[in-house]
């Protein structure tokens, strides 16, 4: 099962998993990236439906998100006149970006995952390596790859994947700031793993481990062909296109890539179950957290429901959500588009 974003709804994806265990498909494997990865870890380390969303609805969770915040550098203007910029902008990661300090939130220290468990359900997170330090940040990028799309999972599912290339880095979609290999690593905790997928450009600092630095699973939200290289049966998310004001020009500046093209490209593939979550901003619209503009502080606002009650009405219509359209993935297979654009309609 691939968890493919999520963003600050990540509640859905326990109800689409909750669906594959009542109709008799529950996964082997989880191969998530950026939000679905958090939603992947409790699933991981916890055995029950119930449970799960226990846990997503506790305090803990709530305090957590709750203290997540805008950066104290962060003002609206320079960031809407940044946006601006990169939308105006054609040029594709012609730079060294800047993913150390330029961001707009603040992640408390530590995710409040649960305990890691001897578990049924493998994970596996997708994230992007940084190949450049901060002294290189703003430097012409020439023909150098700035990332490396990784896989951190289990032993057997980095064997699985020796030697592949990349997905990210087809030239289909990518101008080659992603290079061509595909890294693999099996000793990364999965609480690092987690912070590392969930860290976008843009919204959080990259996050450092052993050494090196690591960004964001939007390097490769839908991996589908390494979930093809990890199981006989995949379910596959079928996205929402991204956004073409704010996403698609910081996916081209930073990571030289045009999401959209990569996708179609994988709508046009095959699934054995297809999740249509492509109308999930409608059918969720005020859910989770939302960003607001406070032009009289000068500040950008994160808004959390206003109480855990709340918070937890909230969690349940994303967790009745993902179950419904995984029942009905299941029921009857086939990807089907409740919103179709041209930019996330499958094309070969």
């Amino acid at each position: 099962m691939v968890m493919a974003g999520g963003g600050f709804r990540f509640g859905y994806y326990l109800g689409m998993h909750a669906a594959a265990e009542d109709s008799g498909m529950a996964p082997d494997i989880i191969l998530a990236s950026c939000g679905g990865s958090l939603a992947a870890a409790i699933i991981h380390a916890l055995p029950d439906a119930e449970q799960r969303k226990q846990w997503l609805v506790s305090p803990a969770m709530y305090r957590f998100l709750c203290r997540m915040h805008a950066a104290p550098h962060v003002r609206p203007l320079p960031v809407l006149g940044a946006a601006l910029l990169r939308g105006l902008s054609h040029g594709r990661a012609k730079r060294v970006p800047d993913v150390f300090d330029d961001y707009m939130f603040e992640l408390p220290g530590e995710l409040p995952l649960p305990a890691s468990a001897q578990s049924h359900t493998a994970l596996a997170i997708v994230a992007a390596k940084l190949l450049f330090r901060r002294e290189h940040t703003g430097q012409m990028r020439g023909e150098r790859p700035l990332f490396a799309e990784v896989v951190l999972g289990p032993d057997r599912a980095c064997g699985l994947l020796e030697g592949w290339q990349a997905p990210a880095s087809s030239p289909a979609w990518s101008c080659g700031a992603v290079a061509p290999g595909l890294l693999l690593d099996s000793t990364m905790p999965i609480a690092d793993a987690v912070r590392s997928s969930i860290t976008d450009m843009l919204y959080f600092a990259c996050h450092a481990h052993g050494g090196e630095h690591y960004m964001g699973g939007v390097i490769d939200l839908f991996p589908i062909e390494i979930a093809h290289g990890l199981a006989r049966h995949v379910t596959m998310e079928a996205k929402p296109p991204f956004g073409q004001v704010l996403a698609i020009p910081a996916l081209r500046q930073v990571l030289g890539i045009d999401g959209n093209a990569r996708l179609k490209h994988v709508h046009a593939q095959h699934a054995h179950a297809w999740v249509d979550t492509s109308d999930i901003s409608r059918a969720l619209r005020g859910s989770g957290m939302r960003k607001r503009i406070d032009w009289l502080g000068n500040r950008i606002r994160l808004e959390m429901p206003h109480s855990l009650a709340a918070y937890a009405q909230d969690v349940e219509a994303q967790w009745q959500y993902g179950y419904q359209r995984g029942i009905e993935a299941y029921a009857r297979p086939g990807l089907r588009l409740r919103h179709e654009t041209r930019f996330n309609r499958g094309s070969k």
